[in-house]
């Protein structure tokens, strides 16, 4: 995904891309200290997929900038972040994605991007398996586990499906976020669907239950709490 963010202030710029990674810490996003810079950018391929762009700028209009964007690349997203609402019906005349007030939070950030995949399910992040023959794209976030079985992998999915792929486990190791933990030499689990993690198992929302692999049990299970202790904090950071 191409991200954007354009604002004149420094201290403002950071406290967006400081919501960006607390909603996605792999997130990447170009930054532009004026308009002229962004709409530079814009020129390039791929169009950005959602852009962060400051209303009040010195000498150069959010709103014209965004006028400009939206004839360049009608799909992309424009969120507009202010210091003030008094722009709000003008943002949204030209279709903007969403409105935030400064200081910018993880939790309206995450509304923003909530926003751009309703409009867009394919910025959805996913993976594509080989299923007898057919491709098949599965979003990352309706995987529980996948389990290693005779040179094939078995996905468990959160709607109670199973899929089996013919590929290793160390190749879908490469594809998958951080959320994915590997569990055991033939396991890897959604850590958003684990129920409970023992000190020699691991537990999931769905009933399935895993042993953990002997010699590593200490560090899953740190990896387990550091990714806990991530996620309080961003919710924390959200509700405040």
């Amino acid at each position: 995904m191409r991200i954007a963010v354009c604002d004149d202030d420094r201290h403002d710029q950071e406290q967006v891309l400081q919501a960006l990674r607390n909603v996605d810490p792999d997130a990447k996003a170009e930054c532009f200290f004026s308009g002229a810079s962004l709409l530079e950018a814009a020129k390039q391929a791929p169009p950005f997929d959602i852009i962060f762009l400051d209303i009040y700028m010195p000498g150069e209009s959010g709103i014209e900038i965004a006028k400009t964007i939206r004839g360049m690349s009608p799909r992309t997203g424009l969120v507009f972040v202010t210091s003030s609402e008094d722009h709000a019906l003008a943002a949204f005349s030209v279709y903007a994605l969403h409105y935030l007030v400064k200081p910018v939070t993880a939790e309206g950030m995450a509304e923003a991007f909530q926003r751009l995949r309703a409009l867009r399910p394919e910025l959805r992040e996913s993976i594509t398996f080989t299923v007898g023959r057919i491709p098949q794209k599965i979003y990352l976030d309706e995987i529980c586990a996948l389990s290693s079985d005779n040179h094939a992998v078995e996905i468990a999915l959160a709607n109670g499906q199973r899929i089996r792929a013919w590929m290793t486990l160390g190749e879908l190791k490469q594809k998958l976020g951080r959320k994915f933990l590997k569990v055991n030499r033939s396991v890897i689990v959604n850590m958003d669907f684990i129920s409970e993690m023992r000190t020699n198992l691991c537990a999931l929302k769905n009933g399935m239950e895993f042993s953990l692999a002997i010699r590593e049990r200490g560090a899953i299970c740190a990896a387990y709490q550091d990714y806990l202790m991530d996620r309080m904090a961003r919710e924390k950071e959200a509700g405040e």
